[in-house]
């Protein structure tokens, strides 16, 4: 039995609201359960010095967990001077999967930043901010549409992501906390609307899986992400 009393395949109430913030370009409050986060997506008309002069754009996003996020306060990382190890590759993890959808030429020699801060964790937070960040990005790119500075062909599917892992010896879908930090095994999912795989995460905590649990956990990856998608479709709509 799960300690939240889901069945293996049961994913948490998810929910994608919009428009949450009234001054980025495209936004969306992201809750997978008791994981909420803020995704806000920012234009701005400029792109980094090593793309200047190729007639493309870029996609990139920043993570952080509010102080109170968790059970105890943390220092804020802008406190402590630098970025941990983990923050760094979560932001660097849910930019690459945004640019895996982004026609780059399309949108111009222009930057979108999508940030995306935890309000509350309970697991899954990178999993969560991924898929609100599409939300925002393509909020954001409709806001660029209405004023003629982007076609249709920017965004060409969807992003979304889902963790899966092997608790009490059972293949389970989208961890919480206690889930995750008990679980055997740990895995995040990144996929796309066609259901193309962008990058997997997998981690044995005790001993090794099989091929066969493997692949329990892409098929429970692969169905939670289509209803994710359909999610998406439905919030946008």
């Amino acid at each position: 039995m799960r300690p939240s009393k889901r069945a293996a395949d049961e994913m948490r109430s998810v929910t994608l609201e919009r428009g949450y913030s009234r001054h980025a370009e495209g936004s969306c409050l992201v809750k997978f359960g008791e994981t909420h986060v803020l995704c806000t997506a920012s234009l701005e008309e400029r792109v980094p010095p090593w793309l200047r002069g190729q007639n493309r754009g870029w996609v990139t996003a920043e993570y952080g967990m509010l102080p109170r996020a968790t059970g105890e306060r943390m220092r804020r990382e802008a406190t402590a001077g630098k970025q941990s190890g983990r923050t760094q590759e979560i932001q660097r993890l849910i930019g690459r999967s945004l640019r895996a959808v982004v026609n780059l030429e399309a949108l111009g020699e222009r930057q979108i930043t999508v940030d995306c801060d935890v309000i509350q964790a309970d697991g899954g937070t990178r999993t969560a901010s991924i898929t609100g960040a599409w939300v925002a990005l393509n909020d954001c790119l409709s806001w660029m549409k209405a004023r003629d500075m982007v076609r249709d062909n920017v965004l060409t599917d969807h992003i979304a992501a889902i963790s899966c892992g092997i608790y009490a010896g059972t293949p389970v879908i989208d961890l919480d906390y206690l889930e995750d930090s008990d679980a055997e095994t740990d895995a995040n999912f990144v996929m796309t609307g066609a259901g193309g795989i962008v990058e997997i995460q997998g981690t044995a905590e005790g001993a090794p899986f099989s091929r066969d649990e493997f692949n329990s956990l892409l098929d429970l990856a692969s169905a939670g992400i289509t209803r994710l998608v359909d999610l998406q479709k439905m919030a946008i709509s």
